[in-house]
């Protein structure tokens, strides 16, 4: 499997690997950061969900990359694509740990993600599926050019996680990086 890799100015977008697990589980242990991502998660659950990517990655191509430093390699949190089955569209996700908030490393990633999915997926649009009460990643939305496109429910087992669906299409995203 081809190991795509990405880098910005200061990050290393990357495949995950098992030393990104204590980030990871320190994120998902994280009450605030866990929030909106389907809550605080003990060590072993979490575990779980971090071999979610990786599997994603073998069976569907993509999935959401491992976002680290460029200056020192410290796992900052996860951004990239993904559409599990019954996902509401074509989503470029995000989740940091605390520590990495307000430094603008999520746009950094975001920006670069959404360009590498049109680049390498042939998707049509991005969307990024927000809970109503997630005012951060809502202005993140904004910034990236995104609007809120409907308001929905997460597939199961997910269905009580009610979701506003921001979006925009291939061509809105060119148009806007054009400017």
């Amino acid at each position: 499997m081809d190991q795509p890799r990405i880098e910005t100015e200061r990050l290393i977008l990357r495949l995950p690997r098992i030393e990104d697990f204590d980030g990871y589980a320190e994120l998902h242990a994280d009450e605030e950061a866990a929030r909106h991502i389907g809550g605080a998660l003990p060590r072993a659950a979490a575990w779980r969900k971090f071999l979610q990517m990786p599997g994603a990655w073998m069976m569907q191509g993509f999935a959401m990359f491992s976002v680290c430093a460029r200056a020192n390699g410290e796992w900052l949190g996860f951004c990239g694509p993904w559409y599990p089955e019954g996902w509401p569209g074509t989503e470029v996700g995000w989740a940091f740990r605390r520590s990495a908030w307000g430094k603008g490393f999520a746009r950094e990633a975001a920006v670069a993600t959404i360009d590498w999915a049109f680049a390498n997926l042939g998707w049509a649009d991005v969307i990024h599926s927000i809970s109503p009460e997630n005012a951060p990643s809502q202005a993140l939305a904004r910034r990236l050019g995104s609007r809120i496109l409907r308001r929905t429910h997460l597939p199961p087992p997910f269905e009580e996680t009610e979701v506003d669906v921001w979006g925009q299409s291939r061509g809105e995203w060119f148009a806007q990086k054009a400017r």
